[in-house]
């Protein structure tokens, strides 16, 4: 080879690995900025193109049969934490149908510009119509014409990307025409985990992650491989549990410094049941 073709391609490398290292870092800049957090960072959730806030205000810390923890706030109380949240940054409203939620939602989203929250909610339905059905009904009570994202709830079957492929067609449907902007699940065993990392269709995961194994799928480790293949995957992962819902509650820093030192979240959700719980946990984030 000539050496001036040498030089060519030698500079045309460094050039390309100088370019892929400073796109990496700011792709990092963008998600954390000065290398410190904030529950109000703006975060993009994987390759949805959904801009939030890095912590979501969960509404089920326990939700089962239309009834949570949090919706035992009532409406009104419910309504205000969330707009609480809101002044102070947060954008993520998680709700489900499981939680009972939807109402306490909507009385919040009448005080709040549509376009300046992401409303995400879950479906227990596992076929086409259920999925169809429910997606009328959310809107409907959430006083909304689409969700930013909709989720397949509570999924523990290993083959569940097979089983309940005309639910998943559906949801694929519904972000075409503008229902929903972006769809996946929340898993709820390591078989399904695994499942949703090799699955195109999941777009973003709810995983439950959390130092000690409290209310997880499997142990840490073997939890965190699998988030490194939705990583790897350009899927949106967003941790819950992140408390082992209530089992740290007394341990909050070292919870907060796991999930984020992890590198493999985009955001997470964590239900506060008062103002003074709401913001004590923003305020802990910073310092994590």
């Amino acid at each position: 080879m000539r050496r001036r073709e040498f030089l060519i391609r030698s500079a045309s490398g460094l050039g390309a690995a100088w370019l892929a290292q400073n796109n990496l870092l700011a792709a990092l800049a963008n998600q954390n900025p000065l290398g410190k957090f904030s529950a109000s960072d703006t975060v993009t959730l994987g390759s949805t193109g959904i801009k939030t806030s890095r912590l979501a205000m969960g509404t089920g810390t326990v939700g089962v049969g239309h009834h949570s923890n949090q919706t035992a706030l009532g409406v009104k109380g419910l309504s205000e934490l969330l707009l609480n949240g809101y002044d102070r940054g947060l954008r993520f409203f998680d709700a489900a149908d499981s939680y009972g939620s939807h109402e306490h939602v909507a009385a919040a989203l009448k005080h709040v510009p549509r376009d300046k929250v992401t409303v995400l909610s879950k479906t227990w339905a596992r076929d086409a119509a259920g999925v169809r059905a429910d997606l009328d009904r959310f809107r409907r009570e959430l006083g909304t014409d689409y969700l930013d994202v909709c989720l397949m709830h509570c999924v523990t079957e290993g083959d569940w990307t097979q089983r309940f492929r005309g639910a998943m067609d559906v949801l694929s449907e519904a972000k075409e025409k503008g229902i929903i902007r972006a769809h996946g699940c929340s898993c709820h065993s390591i078989e399904a985990l695994r499942a949703a990392a090799k699955s195109p269709w999941v777009e973003i995961d709810f995983a439950r992650i959390n130092p000690i194994g409290s209310h997880m799928d499997a142990d840490p480790a073997t939890v965190v491989s699998g988030l490194r293949e939705m990583k790897a995957a350009g899927k949106a992962v967003v941790g819950m549990k992140i408390l082992g819902q209530g089992d740290l509650r007394g341990r909050q820093p070292e919870a907060l410094r796991y999930a984020l030192g992890l590198g493999l979240l985009d955001a997470f959700t964590i239900g506060a049941e008062s103002r003074s719980e709401q913001e004590d946990l923003t305020r802990r984030v910073a310092v994590a």
